[in-house]
């Protein structure tokens, strides 16, 4: 005779002292779970339309400036320090955190084209149209005293770039020629040129701090080593390129923003053709800023759009827009990761969060855990069509959105007509150029 009987081991569910953690018994039989699926993703979906209602990036506007701003400098040791020139040649200093300018100096006359901060974070530089290079206090002068700069270095042309060694008390400027300077001399210790009318932009190495890249007027990004005499290599590519920014993390990537509405990622070891090409701007783009963890980047176009990419995603993940904001000339990514800063034609600041729909200040464990729940469920279900529609939508300025669908009509008549002129042509003498092949002219050493 058999007898059935419930045999429990207390060591399962029993606590050996009142501080330790309940046990809670759990089956992890799917088959005991047959609904868990279509449950979750009924969560992903509300957790995805809840993103897009709570999606609300604009923060604050630091207006202020009397003429469009034109360049930003992040502070190397403050996160609530920001540095911006505009055009007539004022320089202002921002505190982020009152959302108010607490100095101003003129700097230049004229534009102010460059500004950088020292790394010790002690002073910061400005380069102007005045073909001057200048060296300010990064504290505000005392009561009585007067507003001068601390060093002044007159060059010979003027100045369009400006940028700091990491570690050394060394910078670079660009404008005719690109000139590494020793901030105790007048003169440069040393000058590259390669044969181009001038250059655009400038940018040191964050990790191989003695490498620099420039973007030239004759479509190129030039490569320097500042231990060599000559330049290293140089891309040309179809169209001229703005501005070039170094992923901080994998700093043998960098990424060039370019007049064809596109941005290019390379690896500086291989300028054949860019990694990746990132593309739905409609106008040229003006300046990119990566994030500090290297894993997206933002870019500042001429359309009036500011747009983040992912490193590698060959299409934006967010567009923001304003009805007031005009031509963005200049933008940064805050070093907390948190916050996006862009200056634009009609002389304002604006700050953004660098996520739409995150929420600020503290968070209770709660309120985390179901933020950190609701993600993995988002990545879960990302490619399921309906989630995939509503986290991927986003409203356009109507001008935008028919500038997009025009691109998109042209680039497909493009595509069809290579595709019959192949058909109808000898096998192997129309070649299939892939799109990140298209944009390279030639590499040259």
């Amino acid at each position: 005779m058999k007898v059935k009987i419930l045999a429990r081991n207390p060591d399962d569910y029993v606590r050996e002292t009142k501080f330790d953690i309940q046990r809670v018994p759990r089956n992890y039989d799917p088959t005991l779970h047959p609904f868990e699926v279509s449950r979750e993703y009924t969560r992903a979906l509300n957790a995805t339309k809840l993103e897009r209602v709570f999606a609300k990036p604009f923060l604050a506007s630091l207006d202020g400036h009397r003429d469009g701003v034109n360049c930003m400098a992040k502070h190397t040791k403050s996160l609530s320090t920001l540095l911006s020139g505009s055009c007539d040649g004022e320089v202002k200093v921002w505190d982020l955190t009152k959302r108010e300018c607490v100095r101003t100096l003129q700097a230049h006359e004229g534009f102010v084209r460059g500004m950088v901060v020292r790394y010790c974070g002690t002073s910061f530089f400005t380069a102007g149209d005045d073909k001057t290079i200048k060296q300010w206090k990064m504290e505000a002068p005392g009561y009585g005293e007067e507003e001068e700069p601390l060093n002044t270095i007159l060059g010979k042309t003027v100045f369009t770039g400006l940028d700091h060694h990491q570690k050394d008390g060394v910078f670079a400027t660009c404008g005719q020629q690109v000139d590494i300077w020793d901030e105790q001399r007048s003169s440069p210790i040393r000058s590259f040129t390669w044969g181009v009318d001038s250059f655009s932009s400038v940018r040191f190495n964050p990790v191989e701090t003695e490498l620099l890249a420039s973007c030239a007027s004759d479509r190129s990004i030039v490569l320097y080593d500042m231990r060599e005499a000559a330049p290293l290599k140089k891309v040309i590519m179809t169209m001229r390129s703005n501005t070039l920014c170094w992923n901080p993390m994998e700093a043998y990537y960098f990424t060039c923003s370019n007049e064809d509405y596109n941005l290019y990622t390379y690896d500086m070891r291989i300028l054949d053709r860019p990694v990746t090409v990132h593309m739905d701007h409609v106008s040229a783009v003006l300046d990119v800023d990566y994030s500090p963890t290297g894993k997206e980047f933002v870019s500042a176009s001429f359309d009036k759009t500011i747009r983040i990419f992912p490193k590698a995603g060959g299409h934006s993940r967010e567009v923001y827009h304003t009805k007031r904001m005009q031509h963005v000339i200049c933008i940064k990514w805050s070093a907390d990761n948190k916050y996006i800063l862009s200056g634009s034609d009609e002389m304002n600041i604006r700050l953004w969060k660098a996520n739409a729909a995150e929420k600020l200040g503290v968070l209770a464990p709660r309120e985390r855990q179901a933020a950190n729940y609701s993600q993995k469920l988002k990545e879960k279900f990302q490619h399921h069509p309906q989630i995939r529609r509503i986290a991927h939508h986003r409203h356009l300025p109507k001008s935008i959105y028919h500038q997009t669908k025009e691109l998109r009509t042209m680039k497909e008549a493009r595509r069809r007509k290579e595709r019959n002129v192949r058909k109808h042509s000898k096998p192997g003498t129309v070649p299939v150029v892939s799109e990140r092949e298209k944009h390279v002219v030639t590499v040259v050493k």
